[in-house]
């Protein structure tokens, strides 16, 4: 299975949104806020199209030039596109962008009770560096994890 990575479009709000809700039933972001996300000047949105024209991940940065700093906003990968890779390859877009916009640091927000995907970002060089006690909904903790972008272990 392959993939095209492109830049999200107002069109795809659709089917982002449908990723959103399936895999973050209590916390998916709403229309508008995505909406928002994408269209947003200091952001950088992909989706990853399959060869049968469906979207089976997306992924999301918010990194305002100048500011030093970026932060992984989204991302996320339907069940048939999982453990092929698809993942480590919107990662590595997006922190490749993040160098683009000059960011030496990037963080991110993972559900403490999503092991799968803290390996993955422990395995692009990502380091937990503090705790939101009950951040999502049903009382689970979001681990805080920095990276910095001038370590090229994306691959």
């Amino acid at each position: 299975m392959s993939w095209i990575l492109r830049a999200a479009a107002p069109d795809d709000l659709p089917a982002i949104m449908a990723i959103e809700e399936e895999l973050f039933p209590d916390d998916a972001w709403s229309p508008e806020s995505m909406a928002a996300e994408v269209a947003g000047p200091h952001g950088h949105y992909l989706v990853a199209q399959a060869e049968d024209g469906e979207i089976d991940g997306y992924a999301g940065l918010l990194a305002p030039r100048g500011s030093g700093q970026g932060d992984i906003q989204t991302i996320a990968v339907v069940a048939r596109a999982r453990r092929r890779g698809l993942g480590r390859t919107l990662m590595a877009a997006l922190l490749t962008e993040a160098r683009a916009r000059e960011a030496s640091e990037v963080f991110l927000e993972v559900r403490a009770d999503n092991p799968g995907a803290r390996a993955l970002y422990e395995q692009l060089g990502f380091e937990e560096i503090a705790v939101r006690p009950r951040y999502y909904r049903g009382g689970v903790d979001a681990v805080i994890m920095r990276r910095a972008t001038s370590e090229e272990r994306a691959s």
